[in-house]
């Protein structure tokens, strides 16, 4: 299954992690710093790297802008620290994903699925996308739901493909703003909120138990594909 690199200063969580990971045949490699970590991941180039924020020589977000100066594959940020601006800072310096602590191990091992059948963390191309239930035609700028046709405005639609373009991601809402809008609107969330209310409501989605489109509050959005897949 290809080697995972755990970055965390705490031996019981990486106990922990290397007892759930090897019984899914992943090789996993261990580092108590940052200074450990940068080193093994370049060595060893893992598929997978998960990273602690609170490690005893380097905070974690510079750990991770070090990381992403060389490496490309997919990073988990492991963390005590759950407010909206760590999630954020964690994002936009270049993780994949945010798992609080304390957490479950089938959780985590689902999240590592995701991103490893994502391949790298550069956008999906596409042309077409159908998960069964939505149909999208790039090319023709057409969506089809539940076997139904449904009009999308122009931004709507540019914010669907972009959400399918790294689903399973989370995008954050300066991101996407700055996307959509540019870099002089990347603070005006209220355009993003309601464009992202009347896009829920074409696609017949509900935001507190959504099937396409999840809310990760003050961060951003992501577009959910099958996580129960093998």
């Amino acid at each position: 299954m290809g080697k995972i690199l755990v970055i965390d200063d705490e031996p019981q969580i990486r106990r922990f992690l290397r007892i759930g990971l090897t019984a899914k045949a992943y090789d996993v490699l261990e580092a108590n710093t940052g200074v450990a970590g940068l080193e093994l991941s370049a060595l060893e180039s893992p598929r997978l790297v998960i990273l602690d924020l609170g490690l005893p020589d380097m905070d974690g977000i510079e750990v991770l802008k070090s990381l992403r100066e060389f490496y490309h594959g997919p990073v988990i940020i492991l963390s005590v620290r759950n407010r909206e601006q760590e999630k954020v800072a964690a994002l936009d310096a270049g993780a994949n994903d945010f798992v609080v602590k304390p957490f479950g191990i089938n959780e985590l091992l689902a999240r590592i699925r995701v991103l490893l059948r994502a391949g790298s963390d550069a956008p999906s191309v596409f042309a077409e996308y159908d998960d069964g239930v939505i149909q999208l035609n790039v090319l023709q700028r057409k969506l089809v739901v539940n076997g139904r046709p449904v009009h999308l405005s122009r931004k709507e639609f540019d914010l669907l493909k972009l959400l399918m373009e790294y689903q399973d991601r989370v995008l954050t809402q300066q991101q996407i703003l700055d996307r959509l809008w540019g870099k002089t609107h990347v603070q005006d969330t209220h355009y993003l909120r309601i464009l992202v209310g009347k896009l829920r409501a074409k696609l017949g989605d509900e935001a507190s138990a959504p099937r396409f489109i999840e809310t990760e509050p003050g961060v951003g959005y992501r577009f959910l594909s099958n996580r129960n897949e093998p």
